[in-house]
């Protein structure tokens, strides 16, 4: 029985006119109307990546170019003897030249020597050259001066995916014309028109994924359309494509992320382990999650959904699961998952890296909640977190009074919110009298004092002028006393800061450097040099923060200045050194002039 050859699609569908070429509508209209209007360039330079018709358009264009017939739109007619004998391959007036196999300068010259022959019957002799950018150095510069002054009857198409291997001199001479990669949807049109002409039942999603997976070059999406149709028996449908092209399905991604978003990091591990199972490396499935979790943000915005290059039905999942996701949630699991990718191949347990930054997303819910409301998100005694009091259930005569605001859980790590002290009615403290600690006033006798015994003159005043009149701090008069002792501890926790940041030249300096007190609360350093005093005065903002607030007195000053005292040794020269020895051998004066040295 006699069987037909079969043709793979990417020859038997392959563009025959400017109109059927997929997505390069910009240069098939350039190239159409430089021929309708006589405006040829004497070369061309088409580059672009693997699979986007580049040789194709090539051969159109020397096609077009001596067509007896041309058409109104700018197409060939296809019936001429021109064109026949192009399609047949046996014309004498297009010459296609490999530069991968043919890169030598001795190619190149048997390519010179056929310039020089007229064409036949036509105008113009067209020499296309494939993957220009393998020819060698010599060759590339004895093709220049044909390129540069080309007989009028010659065309030269070039055809390159690395444009930037190519000579200077040689684009200077060429118009360049840049191949985008063929769209998504370009292309999954393409291949449903194909697949109507051959009769093959198939599924939007299926050609989608086909699609996608071809990364722009519809060379390649034919090719793996040859595939599923094989391994279908003529259906393709999106489940036989996953299977097929061993591709992650889009229900894991949906799967991982419902449960990210719920906290379930039991249902995320055991997701992660069956995608695992099924021979998917954990690069491939953190790189997906990214892109899941990039596509989930461009759907969250009407005016970015263009941006989503998947089906309509896969479209209305990630519009569903984009509402129930926030941004913040979105940004902060993209950073996780792009860090992991980033880190996995330096990764020694790389199961346990894909993990780790699945179980810091499935907790990022508790991180927001913590940051935005941390007195609710603090551990109380019994371990639970604590609740917000009900406002409905404060009765007037507790809403009236002002409610402690210092929060401290009793078990370490202690945490405490900067507020004012609980501070009990003085009306109802007994009177004692208790001593505060000594302390050192600079410039002054030291003294103790104790707190106010109430008095009648305090009935009737509220807690808060009750507070300030206790605490200057709290009213505004931050003026603390304070010893050498705490001033040089509170010194010493800024270095240690300093240190822990890894600023080493700011250590240095608060480390060899102690202060001087001038006056009462008004402190001097001292340094050596100008980088120092620059350095010191970047840091001095955060140091008076931290001692202000570490001592509680607001008018404590730190000042710095240059020592101009400080000797700075440079290196004798060698007149100084010559004039030190002759002063203790002035016989080295005569052997000096005597043999007329002189000094290096």
């Amino acid at each position: 029985m006699p069987v037909d050859n079969f043709i793979v699609s990417a020859r038997k569908y392959r563009p025959a006119t400017f109109e059927s070429v997929v997505g390069q509508q910009h240069i098939t209209n350039t190239l159409k109307n430089a021929i309708k209007n006589n405006q040829l360039a004497q070369a061309f330079l088409f580059c672009g990546p693997r699979g986007v018709g580049k040789t194709t358009c090539a051969r159109i264009l020397a096609k077009t170019i001596n067509c007896e017939n041309l058409q109104p739109n700018g197409e060939a007619c296809g019936v001429c003897a021109s064109c026949q004998s192009f399609q047949n391959g046996n014309s004498f007036n297009v010459h296609e030249l490999d530069a991968a196999s043919n890169n030598s300068v001795d190619d190149i010259r048997s390519l010179i020597e056929q310039v020089r022959i007229p064409p036949q019957a036509v105008r113009y002799k067209i020499y296309i050259i494939d993957e220009v950018h393998m020819l060698s150095q010599a060759a590339f510069n004895a093709f220049l001066k044909t390129l540069e002054e080309p007989p009028h009857y010659a065309i030269f198409i070039l055809a390159t995916t690395e444009k930037h291997k190519i000579l200077p001199t040689i684009l200077s001479r060429c118009q360049i014309f840049d191949f985008n990669r063929i769209r998504v949807e370009d292309m999954a049109t393409h291949l449903a028109s194909i697949a109507q002409k051959e009769n093959i039942s198939y599924e939007a999603d299926g050609l989608h994924i086909i699609a996608q997976k071809a990364d722009g070059g519809l060379r390649d999406a034919l090719s793996m359309f040859d595939q599923i149709v094989s391994f279908s028996g003529g259906n393709v449908t999106y489940r036989s494509v996953i299977d097929n092209l061993n591709i992650l399905d889009y229900d894991y991604y949906f799967n991982i992320t419902d449960s990210l978003l719920t906290e379930d990091s039991a249902k995320t591990l055991l997701l992660f382990d069956e995608i695992l199972a099924r021979g998917f490396d954990g690069a491939h499935f953190i790189s997906g999650l990214s892109e899941h979790f990039r596509n989930l943000l461009v759907s969250k915005d009407q005016s970015t959904l263009k941006l989503l290059e998947v089906s309509e039905g896969i479209k209305t999942k990630y519009l569903q699961q984009s509402q129930s996701s926030t941004v913040s949630f979105l940004l902060s699991a993209m950073n996780i998952a792009n860090q992991c990718d980033l880190n996995y191949k330096l990764s020694k347990n790389q199961r346990l890296q894909v993990e780790l930054a699945m179980l810091k997303m499935c907790n990022l819910q508790a991180v927001f909640n913590l940051a935005t409301n941390p007195i609710a998100a603090m551990p109380a005694p019994d371990g639970q977190l604590k609740k917000k009091p009900d406002p409905a259930a404060i009765s007037p005569e507790k809403a009236t009074k002002p409610a402690p605001e210092l929060a401290i859980a009793s078990d370490p790590p202690a945490v405490y919110q900067l507020t004012k002290p609980q501070v009990e009615d003085k009306l109802a403290v007994k009177e004692e009298i208790v001593e505060k600690p000594k302390v050192f006033i600079p410039n002054s006798h030291a003294a103790s004092t104790s707190v106010k015994i109430p008095s009648l003159k305090d009935v009737g005043k509220t807690k808060e002028a009750l507070l300030e009149e206790e605490d200057p701090y709290i009213k505004g008069d931050a003026k603390d006393d304070y010893t050498p002792d705490q001033f040089s501890k509170s010194w010493s926790d800024f270095a240690a800061m300093l240190k822990s940041e890894g600023k080493k030249n700011a250590l240095t300096i608060f480390i060899s450097t102690p202060p001087k007190m001038v006056a009462p609360n008004i402190f001097e350093v001292v340094v050596e040099n100008k980088m120092q005093e620059t350095t010191f005065r970047e840091e001095r903002a955060n140091l008076l923060n931290h001692l202000r607030t570490a001592l509680r007195n607001f008018d404590i000053e730190v000042s710095v200045r240059i020592d101009e005292k400080a000797v700075v040794k440079r290196p004798y020269t060698a007149a100084e050194k010559f004039q030190h020895m002759a002063a203790k051998n002035p016989a080295l004066v005569d052997l000096k002039n005597k043999f007329n040295l002189d000094f290096d």
